[in-house]
Protein backbone atom coordinates (compact mmCIF):
# COMPACT_ATOMS: atom_id res chain seq x y z
CA UNK A 1 0.00 0.00 0.00
CA UNK A 2 1.46 3.20 -1.14
CA UNK A 3 0.81 6.23 1.38
CA UNK A 4 -1.30 8.93 -0.20
CA UNK A 5 -3.33 11.17 2.57
CA UNK A 6 -0.44 13.51 3.96
CA UNK A 7 -1.00 15.83 7.07
CA UNK A 8 -3.62 17.96 7.19
CA UNK A 9 -5.58 15.76 5.21
CA UNK A 10 -4.72 12.53 7.90
CA UNK A 11 -5.79 14.88 10.90
CA UNK A 12 -9.48 16.16 9.24
CA UNK A 13 -10.35 12.53 8.45
CA UNK A 14 -9.16 11.18 12.04
CA UNK A 15 -11.35 14.22 13.74
CA UNK A 16 -14.02 14.17 11.41
CA UNK A 17 -14.77 10.45 11.96
CA UNK A 18 -14.19 10.49 15.45
CA UNK A 19 -16.75 12.80 15.79
CA UNK A 20 -19.31 11.19 13.58
CA UNK A 21 -19.12 7.61 15.18
CA UNK A 22 -19.31 9.48 18.67
CA UNK A 23 -22.18 11.08 17.80
CA UNK A 24 -23.75 8.27 16.43
CA UNK A 25 -23.24 6.33 19.25
CA UNK A 26 -24.86 8.71 21.61
CA UNK A 27 -27.71 8.83 19.79
CA UNK A 28 -27.06 12.85 18.36
CA UNK A 29 -27.54 11.49 15.14
CA UNK A 30 -28.74 8.12 13.32
CA UNK A 31 -27.47 4.81 12.08
CA UNK A 32 -25.42 6.75 9.38
CA UNK A 33 -22.94 8.45 11.70
CA UNK A 34 -20.83 5.46 11.25
CA UNK A 35 -19.95 5.97 8.16
CA UNK A 36 -17.26 8.05 9.85
CA UNK A 37 -15.44 4.33 10.12
CA UNK A 38 -14.33 4.92 6.53
CA UNK A 39 -12.44 8.86 6.79
CA UNK A 40 -10.96 7.19 10.13
CA UNK A 41 -9.16 4.14 8.84
CA UNK A 42 -8.17 6.12 5.63
CA UNK A 43 -6.75 8.74 8.13
CA UNK A 44 -4.90 6.35 10.82
CA UNK A 45 -3.56 3.96 7.92
CA UNK A 46 -2.85 7.33 5.68
CA UNK A 47 -4.13 5.22 2.66
CA UNK A 48 -7.22 5.94 0.45
CA UNK A 49 -8.26 3.49 -2.36
CA UNK A 50 -10.48 6.83 -4.04
CA UNK A 51 -7.32 8.42 -4.02
CA UNK A 52 -5.62 5.92 -5.68
CA UNK A 53 -8.11 5.69 -8.20
CA UNK A 54 -8.28 9.41 -9.27
CA UNK A 55 -4.44 10.15 -8.74
CA UNK A 56 -4.38 12.47 -5.85
CA UNK A 57 -1.73 12.55 -3.34
CA UNK A 58 -1.45 15.20 -0.69
CA UNK A 59 1.14 13.06 0.74
CA UNK A 60 4.55 15.45 0.16
CA UNK A 61 7.10 12.89 0.60
CA UNK A 62 5.62 10.60 -1.84
CA UNK A 63 4.48 13.37 -4.12
CA UNK A 64 5.57 13.32 -7.90
CA UNK A 65 8.58 15.71 -8.47
CA UNK A 66 7.91 17.83 -11.36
Amino acid sequence: MKVNVGGLDRILRIVVGLVLIVLAAMGNIGWWGYIGIVPLVTGLFRMCPLYSLIGVNTCPMNAPKS
